[in-house]
Parts: structure tokens; C-alpha cells; sequence
């Protein structure tokens, strides 16, 4: 059965011309993998909670080169390369996510190019940026990275592979079916990262420039920055993969985490998780830390990996219904790539590492007091004392990004909130202060404003009658 399904499946995309023959190969892999069901099971008992050897404490790290002569050395060996694949739909933007504006005008983007321009000014290094998009961000990131032309920095970008998507029901690729606009493809997630560097010839290119390792990150993530302290360790160990994790939270108990399993280090995420045990692994008692997706890679570990196709990361299945059809999206994720690599380990970073900003409410902390922003670092404000960051729920009016903007005339001190609770119609004046733990309520149909400079301190508010 499953083979009658793979011929015809193979007979249709051979006449796909949309896409290259590497994608099609590499896609073609993808189904006949997951059709033959032979993913392995995790079995629980074989899981044991990986030492310190293997994942290493931050602080244990030694303190890397002073000198600029030895640190542009380190640096010269280096790539750094962000995932740009996402649109900002989630939050009601159109084009790629990396260009909504996080702090004082600047876009993810800007801050990318200015953190590693200040590098290379610095110790007079070359650290090239690679941008990894998708077919739903490349033409708009080619447009945007044209304003960058005289920073001291080489910008590369690349396409990650193009996958037809799969009609559930015939098991054909939706584009064969007729569906040839932009909806019948996928890209088939971060897991690509490997053979797309390889097929861009981008692999290649940074291999002839010395460069030794890359330091993949979400671009999303405001707390991904050049570490010279784990550069200068992986450099010295020889470790051919590095996933920075932190501690979790209860914010983070679905993030996948790093297990010991049958002498290697792997990734375990919830998906893989038997049902008798995903309340386990979402206690903060056993698994107490979880993937930020910041990566450090060997190149010459990728390039040989992508050669000898060894790279089967577990297949995430992403069922959708688009246009009212069932189809099918099978994807990978880079984390998942690190049991095969050598001398893999984790390194447990501070949580500053993990910064990411997925919705209103993140944006909400990082464009306060909370923070501040030098030389494109966003740096946490040494007056918070609670190692931990606000919690922030904002209602539905305050989802897309114009909306949010719209409705903060300035954006409330939120030194000393612990948790804010927003929801309707709520509008707020600039130069108000928010503390401890604080609900504001508008009733149905009722416009509630919190006035300019207000001190709002543990309190729940339902009207102006309570301000």
C-alpha cells in the first residue's frame, strides 16, 4: 500500500517544474521515510538526565581571550545565520516577521546587522550574516537588505527547499492537482537549514572563506547574540554541535529538551513523549531545561553529514486545512540534528540568551523600561530584581502590531510588574507606572482609558471609578 502510494506520489512530483531536483529528491526522502513508519520509539527507560560533561554550565566556560588579535582569530572562524522564514501574520503584519519594529524605529533586522557590524568594527573581524528564507520571504528580504549595502558586513541569503504539499485524502502533491499559487507549497522547517546550505552552495563559500562554524538563531529571538565564551569553547573542545539551553519555566514546559539516550545526546520533544508520560515531561522537576533554538555548527560536520544523507531527523507531521482541503506538511527541526553530530553537547546559558518575541505582549516588555538598547543589544535593566520577567496577557484588541502601537500613547514603566492582565477595550495615556500584580478590565461596549501618569500598583481595575 504504502508502496503503490510512494510510485504515484514519485510519478507526480517528477512533473513539478517549480522546483529543483534536489527539492524534489529531498522531499521524495521525507515521504518514503515517514510512509515506512519505521521512526523509532523512544523507550522511557533508556532516558537518563545528561551530566555536566555533556550539558555544560554556562559559568564553568572559561573566560575567553582578551586581546583583539586572539578574539578577531576566533571571530574569523565564524558565521552567523538567522532563520528568516516567518511571516509576522501572527501578528497582523504581511511580509517577513524580521521586519516589524521592535525598539526606537529599528526592526529585528537592523538590530542583526548592528550587533555584528559592532563586532566586526571592534576586533576588525569579517563575521558574515546569512539570512535563510522562504519562498514567502525571500523576494521582500532581497528588497530590505538592499539598505544595508555600505555596512561592513557581507549579507548572504538563500532559499530553504520549496515542498509541495500533500492533498491528504489522494496523497498527491496539491500542485499537480492544480493548486499552483503560493499555497500549495510549504516550506518544510528549520531541519532544512542542512542540505539548503549545501544545495545554495552557500556551504561551500564559507568553507573557502575558513570559516568553521555557524551560529544559527531564530531571528525572532532579541537574546541570540555572538558569545565569544561559547565560541571560544566549542573551538578549543573540537565539539562539532552545540544547542544553548536554559532553564525552564512554566512559560516553556512544551519546549523540547536534551536527554542522554543509549550514550548520545538527543533532543526529546512532546510529540515524541508516550501519553503516560507528558505530564512528566512537563514538570519543571525532571526536565528542567528546554532548547532556545540557538545552534552552533561545524561546517565541515554539515557538509559531510548532507553527503553521506545522514541526517534523518525526526519527521514532525503538520496536518492543515487550507481552502477547506485536508493536506499534509512534513517538516524537521535543526535541534533534532544533534545526535548526529560528534562530541555534541548542550551548554545551559542564562535565560538573557532567550529572548524571543512571538507576540504583542513580548513586544510589549522589550520596547519598556525593562530594557535598554546600545549598540543593537538589548541589555535587561540592572534595577529589575526579580530574575524573572513580567508576566503579560493582552486581550485580542491588542494582537496585530498597528493595534498595539495604536492603543499605548507611550509604553507603562514595568520595572516592578509581576503580572499585567488586559482585556477590551482599554486605552492608555503615556508616563503610567505599573507594579506588582495589576487586571484592567472594560466592561462590554465601554471605552476605558487609564489616564497620563497614573501609578497602578496591585490592584484590579473594572471602570474609572476604580483608578
Amino acid at each position: 500500500m504504502a508502496e503503490e502510494k510512494l510510485a504515484k506520489l514519485r510519478e507526480a512530483v517528477a512533473g513539478l517544474t517549480q522546483i529543483s531536483e534536489n527539492e524534489k529528491s529531498g522531499f521524495l526522502s521525507l515521504v518514503s521515510r515517514y510512509l515506512s513508519g519505521d521512526e523509532e520509539l523512544i523507550e522511557w527507560a533508556k532516558i537518563h538526565t545528561p551530566t555536566d560533561e555533556v550539558v555544560v554550565p554556562y559559568d564553568t566556560l572559561e573566560a575567553p581571550p582578551e586581546d583583539i588579535e586572539t578574539t578577531k582569530k576566533l571571530l574569523d572562524k565564524l558565521a552567523v545565520l538567522k532563520l528568516n522564514g516567518g511571516l509576522g501574520t501572527t501578528m497582523g503584519c504581511t511580509g517577513p516577521k524580521s521586519v516589524i519594529e521592535v525598539r526606537n524605529g529599528f526592526t529585528f533586522l537592523d538590530l542583526i546587522v548592528l550587533q555584528i557590524e559592532s563586532l566586526n568594527k571592534k576586533y576588525g573581524s569579517n563575521v558574515p550574516l546569512l539570512l535563510m528564507n522562504s519562498f514567502n520571504t525571500h523576494e521582500d528580504t532581497l528588497k530590505i537588505v538592499e539598505k544595508y549595502a555600505n555596512s561592513n558586513i557581507d549579507i548572504h541569503t538563500f532559499n530553504q527547499s520549496q515542498y509541495p504539499r500533500v492533498v491528504a485524502d489522494e496523497f498527491l502533491p496539491w500542485p499537480s492537482k492544480g493548486k499552483t499559487c503560493k499555497d500549495g507549497w510549504y516550506p518544510p522547517g528549520h531541519g532544512d537549514i542542512f542540505p539548503s546550505l549545501m544545495n545554495s552552495s552557500k556551504l561551500d563559500l564559507l568553507l573557502s572563506q575558513g570559516k568553521e562554524y555557524v551560529f544559527i538563531a531564530n531571528s525572532d529571538n532579541l537574546g541570540a547574540i555572538v558569545d565569544m565564551k561559547i565560541l571560544n569553547h566549542l573551538i578549543h573542545k573540537q565539539n562539532e554541535y552545540c544547542m544553548e539551553v536554559t532553564p525552564k519555566t512554566l512559560a516553556d514546559v512544551k519546549g523540547g529538551t536534551l536527554i542522554s539516550y543509549e550514550g548520545r545526546v538527543q533532543l526529546l520533544e512532546i510529540a515524541q513523549v508516550p501519553d503516560a508520560h507528558v505530564n512528566e515531561f512537563k514538570s519543571i522537576e525532571k526536565f528542567k531545561i528546554f532548547n532556545t533554538n540557538n545552534l552552533w555548527v561545524n561546517l565541515k560536520a554539515i557538509k559531510r553529514l548532507v553527503e553521506a544523507d545522514a541526517l534523518k531527523m525526526e519527521i514532525i507531521p503538520n496536518p492543515k486545512e487550507v481552502d477547506g482541503v485536508k493536506v499534509l506538511q512534513l517538516e524537521t527541526a535543526a535541534g533534532a540534528a544533534i545526535r548526529f553530530f560528534d562530541h555534541a553537547i548542550g551548554i545551559n546559558v542564562p535565560r538573557s540568551r532567550f529572548l524571543p518575541v512571538k507576540a504583542t505582549s513580548d513586544l510589549q516588555l522589550v520596547q519598556s523600561d525593562l530594557y535598554t538598547l546600545v549598540d543593537g543589544f538589548v541589555t535587561r535593566n540592572s534595577a529589575r530584581t526579580n530574575p524573572s520577567n513580567p508576566s503579560i496577557e493582552l486581550g485580542p484588541e491588542f494582537k496585530k502590531v498597528g493595534n498595539f502601537l495604536g492603543r499605548f500613547k507611550s509604553i507603562p514603566s514595568i520595572v516592578e510588574l509581576d503580572s499585567l492582565k488586559v482585556s477590551g477595550d482599554v486605552w492608555f495615556g503615556s508616563g503610567i507606572v505599573l507594579k506588582g500584580n495589576v487586571t484592567i478590565t472594560a466592561k462590554p461596549g465601554v471605552k476605558l482609558e487609564i489616564p497620563d501618569g497614573a501609578l497602578i500598583e496591585n490592584k484590579e481595575i473594572n471602570g474609572p471609578e476604580d483608578l
